[in-house]
């Protein structure tokens, strides 16, 4: 009897990897279908949180400062709420940062173990939905197909999401990805991608998102840099330089492309302004931003969730402040330490040598990206924000881990090869 269970135990596990790996596919996949609440994103990832509980998951050490700083952040929510429970959606609100927070956690920790296939199956997932979600926002906003008018708002492409800021950040991480298999891959495998890319920048810019199009520059500058440092190839450098220059040719035709048709144009001389009408202005977009750090720190414990619209006419569009006005102090510097300890770490990681360091240093550099796109706009309840958040994290665990066994297997290795026979 012992002897036909251990015979069917490797086939099991690896139907129950299957199993998680293809709920990993599925969250990424679901990540762009926001149309309802709470979306298939919201049921897809649940499964794939009780799917790992269930069949065994752990937080390693590396993820306990993570943790704590997540924790930190939704306690100060938790306790800004509690004046204004009355409102409505307020503790709504509160429940879905709890919900997203524990996403990011759940993602970090899932990449503790068969790093590179999990990797792989729930950045393919994301691959995908930005795909889709761009089609859409293409066809949508050209009005190619009966019923895309729905993938559009204010005459701008928003695909599967209900912002047309959403869209264009969203895509940016895929973006990247993409350009990194035209980089590496064979000559059809960089005609495939460079099709993707194409999409995907096209939604990008038809999204008009003036963040989106910054976080894109930013976050291809950080990723050519680093993949420029990290490289120790003079050849592989060089290649790097070149297809930098050919991604920008790449980007500046589809660009000039679209900017051909009168309708495009026309949009993107409105949306080019830097001071549009909203942003200026005693109460505009960074008249808000001063008063509301004053107001910031007048209040300690915060003036509760959704409430800034309440004292403004518009949300913060400032995830950095919101966090401080939303839930005090005690959110607003766990907030800024996450981000900062983020950015501090995960660079030195990018150093590290290890498999999946080419995704790695996509992550990274969309992360960059966001973290200064956030401070025009409200993305502490984006998906993707958390997801790219968790992944990010769990690869620096990851990567530390697999550089610590490298070593520790080094010796080993170099006193088999003296005693090997010639």
């Amino acid at each position: 009897m012992s002897t036909v269970h251990t015979a069917h135990a490797p086939r099991l596990a690896a139907s129950v990897e299957a199993l998680r790996g293809a709920l990993l596919w599925l969250t990424g996949l679901f990540g762009a279908l926001v149309f309802m609440e709470p979306s298939p994103y919201e049921i897809a990832s649940l499964l794939a949180i009780v799917a790992f509980v269930a069949t065994g998951i752990s937080l390693s050490s590396a993820l306990m400062p993570f943790a704590i700083l997540l924790v930190l952040y939704n306690i100060g929510f938790a306790i800004a709420v509690i004046p204004v429970l009355g409102q409505p959606k307020t503790l709504l609100w509160v429940l879905v940062s709890c919900y997203l927070g524990m996403t990011a956690l759940f993602f970090a920790a899932t990449l503790g173990t068969n790093t590179q296939a999990r990797l792989t199956l729930l950045l393919r997932g994301y691959s995908a939905a930005a795909a889709i979600a761009a089609l859409a926002g293409v066809l949508g906003y050209f009005r190619l197909l009966p019923g895309t008018d729905l993938f559009v708002l204010y005459d701008r492409a928003r695909g599967t999401f209900n912002d047309p800021n959403v869209l264009g950040a969203f895509v940016v991480l895929p973006a990247l990805l993409t350009f990194g298999r035209v980089l590496g891959g064979r000559f059809t495998e960089s005609l495939r991608a460079g099709a993707l890319l194409m999409l995907l920048l096209a939604a990008l810019f038809l999204s008009f998102s003036r963040g989106a199009w910054g976080q894109f520059a930013v976050a291809a500058i950080v990723l050519m840099a680093l993949s420029f440092v990290t490289t120790r190839s003079t050849r592989e450098r060089t290649r790097i330089v070149l297809f930098a220059l050919a991604g920008v040719i790449l980007v500046m035709a589809v660009i000039l492309a679209l900017l051909s048709i009168d309708q495009v144009a026309d949009l993107f001389k409105q949306r080019a302004n830097l001071e549009q009408s909203y942003d200026v202005g005693h109460t505009g977009r960074f008249g808000r931003h001063l008063l509301g750090l004053v107001m910031a720190l007048d209040h300690p414990f915060g003036i509760g969730p959704l409430q800034f619209r309440t004292i403004f006419p518009e949300d913060p569009h400032n995830a950095y402040l919101n966090a401080f006005t939303s839930g005090g102090w005690l959110s607003g510097f766990a907030y800024l330490a996450l981000t900062a300890v983020t950015l501090l770490m995960g660079l030195r990681a990018a150093f590290l040598t290890t498999p999946w360091r080419p995704a790695y240093l996509a992550v990274y550099s969309a992360f960059v990206g966001l973290t200064l796109e956030s401070f025009l706009i409200d993305s502490d309840h984006w998906r993707h924000y958390f997801l790219i958040l968790g992944v990010l994290w769990g690869l620096m665990a990851a990567s530390r881990a697999h550089v610590t066994r490298r070593r520790a297997a080094a010796p080993a290795t170099a006193a088999a090869r003296q005693l090997a026979p010639a």
